[in-house]
């Protein structure tokens, strides 16, 4: 669950680079980097979680939750009371595709930390992250394409109730 709610980003976001028209060879690069994002980025997460779980203790579950906690609801509060709106361009460069993977993928640096803290199965979470962040970018960049944007923000709301229901598990 954890893993769709990661991926709900890269396919909201998808649902508005799609609506631009969108090539399927760039579907496929998008998606193929945002998996991979998908999968570096919780690593790290999980080493800086582990390395910290080794100084704090019990306490570091407690500060893992909260950090699901803050980014479930970070997430809503960009839905619903963000001003300013997400650009559906994506730059295809070689960098600016690193740059949107980059940013499509932070918050699962955060959630990879708070796994690290409660010693999940390293290989088995990140390649779901991968493999759901993939599927989902590419989902909605094909969505956006054909029906244009009246679910992103819900995918948006989807996912972050999803990080806020398991944020409140492990703090409770």
């Amino acid at each position: 669950m954890i893993g769709v709610a990661l991926g709900m980003d890269a396919f909201s976001l998808g649902i508005g680079m799609g609506m631009r028209g969108i090539r399927l060879l760039t579907i496929l690069k998008v998606s193929v980097t945002i998996g991979i994002f998908h999968i570096v980025m919780p690593l790290i997460g999980i080493g800086l979680g582990l390395f910290l779980t080794s100084y704090v203790g019990n306490v570091a579950s407690y500060i893992g939750g909260l950090i699901l906690v803050m980014l479930g609801v970070h997430m809503l509060w960009n839905v619903f009371f963000s001003g300013e709106e997400k650009s559906p361009l994506l730059k295809t460069t070689f960098w600016g595709l690193l740059l949107f993977s980059f940013s499509v993928s932070l918050d699962a640096l955060s959630v990879g930390f708070s796994f690290g803290l409660f010693r999940v199965n390293v290989l088995l979470a990140v390649l779901i992250f991968g493999v759901l962040g993939a599927l989902l970018a590419a989902t909605g960049l094909l969505v956006g394409r054909r029906v244009g944007g009246w679910l992103g923000g819900y995918g948006e709301v989807f996912g972050a109730l999803i990080l806020l229901g398991f944020g409140l598990k492990f703090l409770l």
